[in-house]
């Protein structure tokens, strides 16, 4: 079987900055479209992110992969024809502009599609493009706050906490890129693009779930409980003898193998214990008689043995600890790339393992603006029209020196 590129032959007009949107299109970069990412002169702001190494910010690294870029200032008129031609030749146009901003300059929907009825139009935003939110500014904080996200993550009786990363922003890129996904599919049977839309917010509230419904049918509101679960005990992490560890107990026979792993079966047969119901009830005594056993031994004494019996359960690991896991080694979860005057480093890959796929790194990220003349050159601009485009500082090129090979 020949190896393929799903999205291959799709090109993305990527409009967007910072995270949500720039995972998306970076997600869809993976599958083989081409994306252009368009940036301003000053470039997008995570360029200037810290952490840094010699002056390059590993968080811009970490979601502009295959990529190619193109620096416009969309605040000119000269600058936003240039987005008008990429956009008449695109399959997608992907924008996370606060609302209103893209009418204002004649970049929205119903401008571009006019010109280009097989265009697929995604807006990522905070809040959505209507009702009483749609002119807050999205941050993923305040989206976690929002969202009740921070109501159920941290200790009990403790300050609500965030979730360790950008949860808000990044499952905002990825229903994006579904939807895109499902739109292109869509417009194999109509002919048409369409326009699509989704938000940080929106994407923490469907991810509610089983809280909301819980809520709806029982009136049981989410409280913080530091790692355990509300509807199910022992699912939390517990200390051993050297650190944490998890184990996860999904039902009454995952108990009992639990209990004989750990040397105490007569655990599953307390009173307080027998059932999960009852150990939701008495989640503070459970906790406290399985630590008192955990301590007995190592994190990983543990995890060797309870995995033996077939508990799911697992070391608390440090992001260090992941990236050196035989597992990720196994499944490729590490790419290597390189970027000018930084040198060669790893990114985690899009999980993506089709039968046939050809899904890997083509384009390490790119300079700011490297890429821009060609790109104008693609669109039919002459070679006096771009250096006068230059000279008025509508677009920024890299100078020739920094450019580098793209793949």
């Amino acid at each position: 079987m020949t190896a393929m590129q799903p999205l291959a032959g799709i090109r993305v007009l990527d409009l967007s900055r910072v995270l949500a949107g720039p995972f998306c299109t970076q997600i869809l970069g993976d599958l083989g479209a081409d994306v252009i990412k368009v940036e301003s002169p000053e470039g997008d702001e995570t360029r200037r992110y810290e952490p840094t190494k010699d002056g390059v910010s590993s968080y811009f690294l970490a979601f502009n992969r295959n990529k190619r870029s193109i620096a416009v200032d969309l605040k000119t008129e000269a600058g936003r024809e240039i987005v008008r031609r990429l956009a008449q030749e695109a399959d997608v146009l992907v924008e996370n502009f606060r609302t209103g901003t893209m009418e204002k300059w004649g970049l929205d929907y119903a401008s571009l599609q006019s010109a280009n009825p097989r265009l697929v139009y995604a807006a990522v935003s905070g809040y959505g493009r209507t009702g009483p939110w749609k002119d807050r500014p999205g941050y993923d904080l305040a989206i976690q706050a929002a969202s009740g996200l921070m109501s159920v993550t941290g200790e009990e009786g403790r300050a609500p906490v965030r979730a360790g990363w950008s949860i808000a922003d990044l499952t905002a890129g990825l229903w994006a890129a579904l939807s895109i996904c499902a739109a292109l599919f869509a417009r194999q049977k109509s002919g048409r693009g369409t326009y699509v839309e989704t938000s940080l917010f929106e994407g923490q509230v469907a991810l509610m779930t089983y809280y909301a419904t819980s809520y709806f049918l029982t009136g049981h509101v989410g409280q913080r409980l530091g790692s355990a679960h509300f509807s199910l005990t022992p699912y939390q992490a517990l200390s051993a003898a050297d650190g944490w560890m998890v184990v996860a107990v999904g039902n009454d026979g995952l108990f009992r193998k639990l209990c004989e792993a750990l040397g105490s079966p007569e655990l599953a047969e307390d009173p307080r214990f027998q059932t999960n119901g009852l150990r939701v009830r008495h989640r503070e005594e459970l906790a406290a008689e399985l630590e008192a056993r955990l301590a007995e031994r190592s994190v990983q004494a543990w995890e060797a043995i309870l995995t033996d019996a077939g508990v799911p359960c697992s070391a608390v690991n440090t992001i260090e600890d992941v990236l050196h896991l035989e597992q990720v080694a196994a499944r490729g979860m590490l790419w290597e790339t390189e970027y000018p005057g930084v040198g060669s480093f790893f990114v985690t890959r899009s999980p993506f393992f089709g039968d046939g796929w050809d899904v890997r790194l083509r384009r390490r990220p790119p300079r700011l603006g490297e890429h821009t003349e060609a790109i104008l050159k693609e669109v039919g601009y002459r070679p006096e029209q771009i250096e006068a485009l230059k000279a008025s500082g509508v677009v920024r090129t890299c100078p020739p020196s920094e450019a580098e090979p793209s793949a």
